[in-house]
């Protein structure tokens, strides 16, 4: 039972220290311009998806784990806003939680 806990939590907690190391970088800014906007954006969706995708492998429950991923999105953009160079924004949120949602569905519709 404790291994079937750490082989669906492990990856959750691993995955959500990489999203929290990545949002104590200072500065992301690539110089691209309009791209680097468009290419952060993507990755936001990219790294929320894997998270929603952890969630809902280690809980098989759709709505708590968009909920859980949504959540830990807030408190991602709270940690931001003691970054310097970095803010918390209501927008990457919204596209934080569109991955999770994403990750989570597109696992939940081919998962048995």
């Amino acid at each position: 039972m404790v291994a079937a806990r750490l082989t669906a939590w492990l990856p959750v907690a691993l995955w959500a220290a990489v999203i929290f190391t990545l949002s104590s970088i200072p500065s992301l800014d690539s110089g691209l311009g309009t791209w680097d906007m468009v290419l952060r954006n993507l990755a936001h969706l990219a790294e929320y998806g894997v998270l929603g995708a952890l969630l809902y492998r280690a809980l098989r429950r759709e709505p708590v784990a968009i909920a859980l991923g949504s959540l830990y999105a807030v408190t991602d953009e709270v940690h931001q806003t003691f970054v310097s160079g970095r803010q918390g924004s209501p927008l990457d949120w919204l596209i934080d939680t569109v991955g999770v949602v994403a990750g989570v569905l597109l696992l939940s519709r081919r998962s048995p």
